[in-house]
């Protein structure tokens, strides 16, 4: 069951590493200090957990509590791993435009 729960993150992980990477890139007038760069990777890794929680409770959810099919589970853990990403980079976006001006 873990390698098909995980099926949702290892299907995302190009995707999230572009978001990533322009999070790590923008803004370019933030000074890049070491505090800047200890907080955006403790942003991208918290974004990265979150979202492998978001997934694997999605998967689970929906095998106990939905009757639409199995390709359902996939889809819901997708979506929740997805939203649970952005949420977090969103947030660390505003938060570290706050923080580093």
């Amino acid at each position: 069951m873990a390698d098909i729960a995980d099926l949702a993150i290892i299907l995302f992980l190009p995707w999230f590493a572009i978001l990533g990477a322009l999070y790590w890139f923008y803004p370019r007038t933030l000074a890049r200090t070491p505090a800047r760069r200890n907080f955006d990777l403790a942003m991208l890794a918290l974004a990265f957990v979150a979202s492998f929680i978001a997934g694997r409770w999605g998967y689970a959810i929906a095998s106990t509590s939905i009757e639409a099919g199995p390709i359902w589970r996939q889809v819901l853990a997708s979506l929740l791993a997805y939203k649970a990403f952005l949420a977090v980079i969103a947030v660390a976006w505003a938060w570290r435009g706050m923080r580093f001006r």
